[in-house]
């Protein structure tokens, strides 16, 4: 890409002093706004730390742009890394600190290095072309201006460009420069994602700084790093350690969702941020574990690696980029388009189950009735026993196989049995559910409690809403009631408390703001108690906390919570209790099993002239998949046999590995029952993911016909389950 022009100095500063004139809007967090979307859409991104202080360092500005050309850098390459990684978005961190506060771009304010090439544009292009986002990194910290011998910052420059003396190594001088990168960046690029901050300054909070991006640039997002700044979109939180197991990330985190919240940390987890001339090794197990627990909590990973002066990322970290990319090819479904189970958005318990096994859970966002448990470390016998959470489970296979795996659900927990084969990393059950059962509806009861801040009343904790929440006000011991308005029968309570506090004691001052110490109570007339029917301890866990009880049957419902987990020490959480929701449980769910699926593979089915049976990609179920021609009215067709006539459940498995969605109408007896049904992009063509749609079937022979609707032709066929 040729080198754009430099703008005038003289235009450039009537802008930023235009923008300094902005009103700045008054700060407010939008907890949610489209211009997430990108970012809520994604499991994660590449971080990326590369600037003039990559080994070996440049002290010459010019010297290393050239060298970093005459490499061979190329944005393309990057996009494709992160691509591998399933990540949706880059961030770009050259102005950093520790890196010689280089612009990759021709900026026309002096201060620190600024390249003639703009290589910041050339990766928004790349990005934005493969449907992911560039987000720039920008510090407010002057402190490492002369580190490595050099002095990376020439205030005499900008002081000549702003016409007073400005001291580059101060913070309030430093603020004021990268005040006015801020404006220049996004008077250039009104394709970025946004800026991820590290850390907040003084002078651009007096300045109405973050107020102003929004106003300018209203598609931006901001993000920051370990500080929640509410008026942010996203915390950042960096490479947390302590936690067991070591790849549980989340248990780490402190802000609640719907909260966009990031878990920042580094692919070869020993050595620097940035590439310093080694090339340590990527830990698979710790790397996939945080990668797949963040999923499973809704928690992007920002992944951080260390791109050489050409751009190229070490032997090592190139060589796991492609092995995560076979490897969550294989399992992407359960990935992407999923938000983390046990949590605001309902799903399976998450986290410590039996025998040593630990993991977490996902569900789709569009099918609330599919599920997936991802277990990472195995238990130590052959059982794996999860809470359902109320789900009345109908089937479970292995993802990778599609083996069915056998099944029993009583008292509120889903076991599979005869289980033996395990992933070294993360193995995958589809777990298809049938709606949930026994749980009272908030509407059907009211709650009160022994003490409430002031706008956090209970009644909060039975809105069916995560925007809002229970707060005991630091009371100890605190009740929380529900009054059924009749008697029911009760058979266990379901509490998601606020994920706003770590889960584990990470120092004496942040611990987890969870109940410990508790007392089930009962009554009929809610006077008169008696003694508590349940009496214990809940351990400090994320996700969907179960008590179970007796069944009973009483008109009124009391949890006293005794204490929680935080210490004395920590005295922003001591005290501290927060629900979200809180529910009863009236009945266990019972499994709705029924006849297995009948599966029709694709490689028997009939299909149009031209069409191949193939075997190069994986995943597939049977001797191979099928692939039609590219072209539009490209076909298969299935014959089903039903003893009776009847609605049947028909699961199309496919693989989109393009950026096109490959529509196809689905024919049942000459007669279109989906016109242009959706077949999105899946991960890759190794990514196999289900579409499910109900038909009506005759007794006897039916015919399933498939057929696409652009000029790709069909997605690849794997099979028909036909339910």
């Amino acid at each position: 890409m040729r080198p754009r022009l430099r703008t005038c100095a003289v235009t450039l500063t009537a802008l930023l002093l235009a923008a300094l004139l902005l009103p700045a809007p008054a700060a407010q967090a939008d907890l949610q706004h489209p211009r997430q979307d990108f970012l809520r859409g994604s499991l994660g991104g590449l971080f990326l730390h590369w600037g003039e202080r990559t080994s070996p360092q440049h002290t010459s500005c010019s010297g290393w742009e050239a060298d970093v050309t005459n490499g061979g850098w190329d944005a393309d390459y990057w996009v494709d890394e992160a691509e591998k990684l399933h990540a949706g978005y880059l961030v770009l961190a050259t102005f950093h600190s520790r890196l010689g506060y280089a612009r990759p771009w021709p900026s026309a304010i002096p201060g620190s290095c600024r390249t003639n090439r703009d290589f910041l544009g050339e990766l928004i292009a790349a990005t934005n072309a493969r449907g992911m986002k560039t987000i720039l990194y920008m510090t407010d910290d002057p402190q490492w201006h002369a580190e490595g011998g050099h002095e990376w910052l020439d205030s005499a420059a900008y002081s000549a460009y702003k016409g007073h003396s400005v001291d580059l190594t101060t913070r309030d001088g430093f603020g004021e420069y990268s005040y006015d990168l801020f404006f220049e960046v996004m008077n250039r690029y009104p394709g970025l994602g946004g800026f991820w901050i590290d850390n907040d300054n003084a002078y651009w909070e007096q300045n109405g700084l973050y107020a102003k991006i929004y106003q300018q640039r209203p598609d931006y997002t901001i993000s920051n790093n370990n500080e929640d700044t509410s008026i942010m979109d996203m915390i950042s939180n960096e490479q947390k350690t302590g936690m067991t197991p070591s790849y549980d990330y989340p248990q780490a985190v402190y802000t609640a969702a719907p909260r966009l919240t990031e878990a920042d940390f580094k692919l070869p987890s020993s050595g620097a941020w940035w590439y310093d001339g080694s090339n340590p090794s990527v830990d698979r197990l710790l790397t996939l574990g945080r990668f797949v627990t963040n999923a499973g909590s809704s928690v992007k990973a920002l992944m951080a690696e260390t791109p050489m002066v050409n751009g190229r990322m070490p032997a090592n970290q190139e060589s796991f980029n492609t092995f995560a990319d076979g490897y969550l090819d294989q399992i992407a479904e359960s990935l992407h388009g999923t938000e983390g189970g046990g949590y605001m958005y309902g799903g399976l318990k998450p986290g410590f189950w039996n025998d040593g096994a630990h993991g977490v859970t996902t569900v789709s966002r569009a099918n609330p009735d599919q599920h997936y448990i991802h277990v990472i470390t195995p238990p130590t016998t052959s059982t794996l026993r999860v809470r359902d959470n109320g789900y009345r489970i109908s089937r479970v296979t292995n993802l990778r196989t599609g083996a069915e795996i056998p099944f029993t659900q009583t008292g509120g927990v889903l076991t599979l049995n005869g289980l033996g084969t395990w992933d070294p990393y993360d193995t995958v059950f589809k777990v298809t559910s049938a709606g949930r059962e026994g749980i009272l509806p908030p509407s059907s009861y009211t709650m009160s409690a022994g003490a409430s801040a002031t706008g956090h009343g209970a009644s909060a904790a039975a809105d069916g809403s995560y925007l809002t929440y229970w707060d005991s006000n630091k009371t100890l011991p605190v009740s929380l009631t529900w009054d059924l308005g009749a008697a029911r029968q009760i058979q266990y309570l379901g509490l998601n408390q606020r994920e706003d506090s770590v889960a584990y004691a990470r120092s004496g001052t942040e611990q987890s703001a969870r109940i410990n110490g508790y007392k089930v109570y009962v009554s009929n007339d809610g006077t008169t108690w008696g003694s508590p029917v349940k009496t214990g301890n809940l351990a400090s866990r994320r996700g969907i906390q179960g008590i179970d009880l007796t069944a009973v049957t009483a008109r009124y419902v009391r949890l006293q919570v005794d204490s929680t987990h935080a210490a004395s020490t920590d005295t922003t959480r001591y005290k501290r209790l927060r629900v979200d929701e809180a529910w009863i449980g009236t009945a266990y769910a019972t499994p709705a099993t029924g006849p297995a699926p009948t599966r029709y593979e694709a490689e028997d089915a009939a299909f149009i002239t031209g069409t191949t049976v193939d075997t190069n990609h994986t995943g597939y179920s049977g001797t191979g998949f099928v692939n039609t021609p590219n072209a539009t009215g490209a076909w298969a067709q299935w014959s089903v046999s039903s003893a009776s006539a009847r609605t049947a459940t028909l699961t199309l498995r496919y693989a989109n590995g393009t950026t096109a969605d490959r529509p196809m109408d689905v024919v049942v007896n000459g007669t279109t029952v989906a016109a242009g049904r959706s077949f999105p992009p899946t991960a890759s063509w190794d990514a196999w993911a289900d579409s499910t749609l109900t038909v009506p079937l005759t007794a006897g022979t039916n015919t399933i016909r498939v057929i696409a609707g652009s000029g790709g032709g069909a997605p690849n066929l794997d099979y028909l389950d036909v339910g």
